[in-house]
């Protein structure tokens, strides 16, 4: 019986420590900011995506998770001017055939694997969430101070968004727009 109180009274002290050296910083969603891209044959697009939450944790001065929730609502197209596209682009990017943010108000990105390459940089495999659809993505983070910054390659078809693939339409001509888009995180904290 003492064997097992001491057992017991050693792994509380251990998951406590454990817990201790965890540091879970949040982001600023104010200085925090997704820009995007999304190409096709006769050009490309750009804008930005706001964050709704996020955090990072750290042990010991290591990344060793993240969990971000981007709201969807706030797609900005920043390539085009108002009256000229503009607004006509981003209801065509909150639409169903797109991220249908009506339904869909917000995705999620949640670290499940992370290696250190050193200086800072990470490789992390994260389930990303979009459209109520998950899948597996990985990526390189780079942390320096209180900023951290990461580039995505996302495949949105794997999302059920294949307006104007031509993985999946014939016939499209220049109208086709590349299945991959592409995200530029920079964060805050």
């Amino acid at each position: 019986m003492k064997n097992l109180k001491t057992i017991a009274l050693t792994l509380v002290v251990a998951l406590g420590t454990t817990i201790a050296t965890a540091q879970n910083k949040k982001i600023n969603t104010d200085k925090s900011i997704i820009n995007w891209v999304g190409k096709k044959v006769t050009g490309q697009h750009s804008g930005t995506i706001s964050f709704q939450s996020g955090t990072l944790v750290f042990e010991k001065n290591a990344l060793k998770g993240g969990s971000f929730t981007v709201d969807m609502t706030s797609i900005n197209v920043t390539d085009l001017e108002a009256g000229k596209g503009k607004e006509k682009l981003e209801g065509h990017l909150k639409a169903d055939d797109f991220f249908g943010t009506d339904k869909f108000a917000t995705s999620t990105l949640d670290f499940k694997k992370i290696g250190s390459k050193g200086n800072g940089v990470y490789t992390v495999t994260a389930d990303l969430t979009i459209k109520g659809i998950t899948n597996s993505v990985s990526f390189d983070i780079t942390v320096k101070g209180n900023t951290a910054s990461a580039k995505l390659m996302v495949d949105r078809t794997k999302f059920d968004i294949k307006y104007g693939s031509g993985s999946f339409f014939d016939n499209l001509g220049d109208k086709a727009i590349n299945d991959e888009f592409e995200l530029n995180v920079n964060l805050q904290f």
